[in-house]
Parts: structure tokens; C-alpha cells; sequence
């Protein structure tokens, strides 16, 4: 269901969400500056670093952390400075355990190559044949 008749969306081109930031703080009465690239690095990077869903939660959250202490762009550029340092170190966090489970099944399979952390193509982990 589309909320405009033209079929113009955000990713298109700044104008595009400059004019929807302009008519979204117009509706919800509000006199803010936004930073929309801090907001949208932070979106990305709870988007890849958590999972997609994250990006619209977190930067709500964001949102309303600024808002709780005060409301202004300089308590929103630190909630979301905090966000996406959470969502780094989730995304950092999760690899590890990947690589950490990777390992341990491949030991218990018996592949002491895979439970090294190499591969099991006869290269070495540089990418160079094995030899």
C-alpha cells in the first residue's frame, strides 16, 4: 500500500528524503535538526552488525534515548555514537562465535584442517596452495 500516488522512494535521491524528513517532523510537530547521516550509518550498521529488522528498532530507540535526556542533536548523535558501538561489537561478538562453533564441530567430526581455522580446499589460509 503506498501512502504517496508518485512512486518516488527514499533511496531515489536526497531531495526525495529531504522533503519526506521535512513532512514527517511537520506531522509529528517536531523542531529538530537531523543528522540523517547519522541516523542512516547508524541504521546500516544495525542492519548488517544485528539483523535487518534492527535498523528501524534501533534508531527508534535512539530516538527516544535522546529524547530522554533532553531531546537535542547533540543527546541524539550520542545515543546513536552508543548504538552502533553496541551493534559493532554484537556483530564482532557473533562472528567470534560462528568461527568458535565452525571450529569445534570440525574437531568433533574429526578435520583438524577446519579446526585449525583453515579450509579444506589444499589451500593454506592465505589463499596460496598448500605444499
Amino acid at each position: 500500500m503506498s501512502l504517496r500516488g508518485d512512486a518516488r522512494r527514499i533511496g531515489d535521491d536526497g531531495p526525495v528524503l529531504d522533503e519526506w524528513i521535512a513532512a514527517a517532523k511537520a506531522e509529528l510537530g517536531i523542531e529538530l535538526e537531523v543528522d540523517t547521516a547519522v541516523l542512516l550509518d547508524l541504521a546500516r550498521d544495525a542492519a548488517h552488525g544485528v539483523a535487518r529488522p534492527a535498523a528501524p528498532l534501533t534508531t527508534f530507540l535512539v530516538g527516544y534515548a535522546a529524547a530522554q535526556s533532553g531531546g537535542g542533536p547533540e543527546e541524539v548523535r550520542n545515543a546513536a555514537r552508543k548504538a552502533a558501538e553496541l551493534a559493532e561489537r554484537w556483530s564482532t561478538e557473533a562472528t567470534e562465535a560462528t568461527e568458535a562453533n565452525k571450529a569445534t564441530e570440525a574437531a568433533a567430526a574429526g578435520d583438524p584442517i577446519r579446526a585449525a581455522g583453515g579450509n579444506d580446499r589444499g589451500s593454506s589460509a592465505e589463499g596460496s596452495p598448500a605444499g
